[in-house]
């Protein structure tokens, strides 16, 4: 067998994108502060992940599920996941949920809490919420990561990153 023929398509998913598909594909994606948040179905081997920026959306008019900035605030992707997974007749009950990133890298002034913390804060009490129950996590910590998303098995594969040169201790 050519080793190409079996190949998978491989995406790479930027800050503020979403990626579902009932094909199998390989989804990359490097986080930091950022929260990855991803959704497998065993039952129809349907795979989702988002990359959410920033924890939820503060505009006055909070995010509908049909806004072009959604996709930034992890509150928003989670919605948006459920919705699409509710439309393909996907029970919360049968959703495999893993969540990612939320690195302690970035700090808001007059907040106490990180960025990093702040999204993970909000990806898990969204799941909770939602009664959707989280099968792994690796969140938190001083270092990003680097994750690969089998969207036809729902298995991700993490590496985190080395801390560079300004986070090496003095």
């Amino acid at each position: 067998m050519n080793t190409c023929e079996t190949e998978l398509p491989s995406i790479y998913l930027k800050p503020g994108e979403m990626f579902l598909s009932d094909k199998p594909a390989l989804v990359s994606t490097v986080l930091g502060s950022c929260i990855s948040v991803t959704f497998f179905s065993p039952r129809l081997r349907i795979g989702a992940i988002c990359h959410g920026l920033l924890p939820i959306c503060k505009k006055e008019n909070p995010c509908d599920g049909t806004c072009d900035e959604g996709l930034r605030y992890v509150h928003c992707s989670i919605k948006r996941m459920c919705k699409a997974f509710n439309s393909l007749g996907i029970g919360h009950s049968e959703i495999e949920v893993k969540v990612f990133g939320g690195a302690d890298m970035i700090f808001e002034k007059g907040n106490t809490e990180t960025v990093g913390m702040q999204n993970t804060k909000m990806a898990l009490s969204t799941l909770k919420a939602r009664n959707l129950k989280l099968k792994a996590s690796d969140t938190g910590g001083s270092r990003g990561r680097r994750i690969i998303f089998f969207s036809h098995t729902g298995e991700v594969f993490l590496k985190k990153l080395r801390r560079t040169a300004m986070e090496t201790p003095v």
